[in-house]
């Protein structure tokens, strides 16, 4: 019983903490204009790739030959509007770096642990919102779905709706890296400059495994999978594609392209959200006000 009742003060106060950081947030001008932009584009850029294969594709390959069947149909929708929107993911990444920076900025974090707030229930509300923000992102691209799933005059499906929760997986990831860098850094500009040149880094970086493991199945018959694809934010990338036509699949499959181990994926997506957690909360709890 005495378990139960600290379980329930301890989901009170963390329900009131998000309460008071809805307070400082809702009124914040960076996370209206962000937020709308996402939800805009995550809508604009669907309906782009949308009309884009209805209107030109469609146009000019009246046999089918290349794709025979619209990415907005119910049986690919949730895959294709996760992959296309998976693209601006890092707007709620650089509005979670401002929010974290700003309190360290302003010096608002050590007057809410002066007030009473302890070290570990500023970084969990902290964690709980990138979480919040990931799951509304999620729930954006399944209506965005829904909308182009209806609109495609097909019926209703749920075939490959994993990949939303492949998206969700991305989400959290990079909203857990913009976290870290903000609590690492402190600094809006810094941090920011910081996570384009990590993200811009790892593009490289997998751009080179990639090419490592063309040469690893090529010279010496060793399929290790899209090495670029087990680095962090890549883990959560290499799960969503598009919907693959089967003559992309023999084109793949000519050209001695490494497998796609999506499990491998998976398990390095989670170990690192562990890791970007443990290391985030540290550093919180660990370093000077």
């Amino acid at each position: 019983m005495n378990q139960n009742f600290l379980n329930l003060l301890i989901n009170i106060i963390v329900v009131q903490l998000l309460k008071i950081e809805w307070l400082n947030v809702k009124r914040y001008a960076a996370f209206i204009v962000i937020s709308f932009f996402f939800i805009v584009g995550i809508v604009a850029s669907n309906y782009i790739v949308y009309a884009v294969k209805k209107n030109v594709i469609d146009k000019a390959d009246p046999t089918g030959l290349l794709s025979s069947a619209s990415p907005y149909d119910f049986d690919s929708v949730w895959q294709t509007s996760s992959y296309v929107s998976g693209w601006l993911l890092l707007l709620p990444g650089l509005l979670l770096i401002m929010l974290i920076t700003n309190e360290f900025s302003f010096k608002t974090h050590r007057q809410n642990i002066i007030d009473g707030w302890s070290r570990e229930q500023f970084i969990n509300v902290k964690i709980t919102i990138a979480a919040i923000v990931a799951l509304v992102a999620t729930l954006v691209v399944i209506i965005t779905g829904l909308i182009f799933g209806f609109a495609s005059g097909t019926s209703f499906s749920l075939t490959h709706f994993e990949s939303v929760g492949f998206f969700f997986l991305k989400a959290l990831t990079y909203n857990m890296i913009a976290l870290l860098i903000g609590v690492l850094v402190r600094k809006t500009g810094f941090a920011i400059g910081l996570f384009f040149v990590y993200l811009w880094f790892e593009n490289f970086a997998s751009t080179m495994l990639e090419v490592l493991a063309y040469k690893l199945k090529e010279w010496y018959k060793f399929d290790a999978g899209n090495l670029g694809d087990y680095l962090p934010m890549n883990a959560s990338d290499g799960l969503l594609h598009i919907p693959r036509t089967s003559l992309g699949d023999m084109a793949k499959k000519a050209a001695q392209v490494p497998h796609d181990y999506m499990y491998v994926s998976f398990a390095f997506a989670i170990i690192y959200l562990v890791g970007f957690y443990v290391w985030s909360k540290n550093r919180v709890i660990t370093t000077d006000l």
